[in-house]
């Protein structure tokens, strides 16, 4: 896996070169600020770059805007963005400008080693890693009034656990239940959020599109 790094703080920024590289990962470039990031991404073209949401010169978006417009020129780019705080909107930004291979993590799962290599690998597989942390404060917004009022208890809470990208598996080892019922949720979630099985989108990534989007806005 071959890797782009964005972080301004000099300290985290070589600590995660130097946590990859053991993990026999190629980082390719590491850069302060968003301009360097695009260019890194466009020489180099990585599989996957991390990004921090708050860079140079503002410290405001810097680098949501950026890693949405590695995107826009690179499509098959996994990031994982990182922030030091939950900011449920800038997933929703990130989601929407393409869902695959998308994750976003606070940035004190960087230190559980694990969890952080367990979401980079499975961004940059295909799949989505949303922070529990962020899914926590989601739910805690949920109104009946959103897209997903429909939604059963139990089903918002396989929702939530697909928004921080566990497989149907995990779901169930969390829940308690068995695979079959795990299944049977999400085939009720998909069709209470009309969702097309026909359709080209992949709904898992849809469905969780629904939820950060009508949370974002309650």
């Amino acid at each position: 896996m071959r890797i782009v790094i964005a972080e301004d703080d000099p300290l985290l920024r070589e600590g995660l070169a130097l946590l990859l590289r053991a993990e026999s990962l190629d980082v390719v470039a590491t850069t302060d600020n968003a301009d360097a990031f695009l260019a890194a991404v466009d020489q180099h073209r990585p599989d996957t770059a991390i990004v921090d949401v708050r860079m140079p010169p503002t410290h405001t978006d810097e680098g949501i805007k950026a890693a949405v417009e590695a995107r826009r020129r690179h499509p098959d780019l996994a990031v994982l963005v990182l922030s030091a705080y939950v900011e449920q909107a800038f997933a929703t930004v990130l989601l929407h400008a393409g869902g695959h291979r998308i994750g976003y993590l606070l940035k004190e799962r960087v230190g559980r080693v694990e969890q952080f290599l367990d979401a980079l690998h499975r961004v940059a597989g295909g799949g989505t890693a949303i922070d529990p942390v962020v899914v926590a404060e989601l739910l805690k917004r949920s109104h009946a009034g959103n897209t997903l009022h429909a939604l059963t208890p139990r089903e918002l809470e396989v929702l939530a656990l697909m928004a921080e990208g566990l497989g149907n598996t995990a779901i169930a080892q969390q829940l308690v239940v068995t695979h079959g019922a795990v299944h049977k949720h999400i085939r009720n979630i998909f069709a209470k959020l009309d969702l097309d099985p026909a359709s080209t989108a992949d709904r898992r990534v849809t469905a969780v599109l629904h939820y950060l989007n009508a949370n974002c806005k309650s």
